[in-house]
């Protein structure tokens, strides 16, 4: 009776000892598991806070964008005004530049507004595609008709060069600043011979056409005679339909019938205003006080950087960062399981 209860033996207490094992080995991939949960959930619940904050920051800048409606009562609450439209950089077909679809619909809207006195054509540009520059003249030109009691000032700063000129030639009036740049009547098209570097260099030039003419004004070969003629006379052509544009919005305010002003030079502000490709000397201060209307209203279309800049960050941060994420969670969950 001294030996009850009986002692394990060797062998049951090792099976023992392995069941405890297994059992603390289960309890910390369960323990594991869950705190693996908890961190899911966490990133989980900041990836939408994230989302959120995003969502928050584009609308507030949507709704900033539209607090001053161009035709609705918000515009009609700020009372009288001038409707500046900008013509600001490089002018091109990207959203990026100055485009005639952007800078159209901001000059119907301003056009329209009741309560703006004038338009405002608030231009700082090297010029760009005569395309586009065209499309916006015309466009001004037509606006001009439709509203016969709203005035279009065209005011420059730095520069209104080429195809920025272009367009400030269709304003009823082109205010500078006496140090402005202003003129480039012409049109360029760069292009650039490197025969002789192929040959030091032992490039051989293997281009294929079908077409005789479809490698016009290759780099690598000479010039031909004709093709530069075909193409001076392209060049000849845009650059008259540029002069008939100034000559026809300029009217009789051109002083001098010099044909260097078409040449493709430029003048000082106050040389402008001296042959008459501008009229007084100014900006859009001036011209308020001028006009005797103290609030300018912006109707340029803008595109928001934010929005675009977070949309791919996001997109491309956010699917990296979840990646990595993922990887290590599942490397950790490895480790704990072996």
């Amino acid at each position: 009776m001294s030996d009850w209860p009986p002692k394990p033996t060797d062998q049951s207490h090792h099976q023992q000892e392995n069941k405890s094992n297994e059992w603390d080995l289960l309890e910390k991939v369960v323990l594991s598991s869950v705190d693996e949960q908890k961190k899911t959930r966490k990133w989980g619940i900041f990836f939408k806070s994230l989302t959120f904050i995003y969502l928050f920051i584009v609308l507030f800048f949507l709704v900033k964008g539209c607090s001053i409606s161009k035709d609705g009562e918000s515009e009609k609450a700020v009372g009288d005004h001038l409707a500046v439209v900008d013509i600001q950089g490089t002018i091109g077909s990207s959203s990026k530049d100055v485009n005639s679809a952007d800078t159209i619909k901001a000059l119907k809207a301003a056009f329209k507004a009741t309560t703006s006195k004038a338009v405002v054509l608030n231009i700082n540009s090297p010029g760009g595609s005569p395309v586009e520059s065209d499309n916006i003249w015309q466009e001004i030109r037509y606006l001009e008709k439709e509203h016969p009691d709203k005035k279009v000032y065209a005011v420059i700063g730095d520069m209104g060069a080429s195809g920025a000129y272009y367009i400030a030639s269709a304003a009823n009036e082109i205010w500078v600043n006496p140090s402005s740049l202003v003129g480039s009547i012409g049109v360029i098209m760069p292009n650039y011979g490197v025969t002789g570097l192929a040959q030091k260099l032992g490039v051989e030039d293997r281009t294929l056409t079908a077409g005789t003419n479809k490698d016009i004004l290759s780099m690598t070969k000479p010039v031909n005679p004709a093709q530069k003629a075909h193409v001076q006379g392209v060049l000849d052509d845009v650059h008259q339909h540029f002069i008939d544009a100034v000559k026809e919005g300029r009217g009789d305010r051109l002083k001098n019938a010099d044909p260097s002003i078409f040449s493709g030079l430029f003048w000082s502000g106050s040389q402008a205003i001296k042959i008459g490709i501008a009229d007084k000397s100014g900006n859009i201060e001036t011209l308020k006080r001028t006009l005797k209307v103290s609030k300018t209203v912006n109707y340029t279309v803008e595109h928001n950087p934010l929005e675009s800049l977070l949309g791919k960050m996001g997109a491309q941060v956010g699917q990296g960062f979840a990646s990595s994420l993922t990887k290590e969670l599942e490397t950790k969950q490895e480790i704990n399981l072996q």
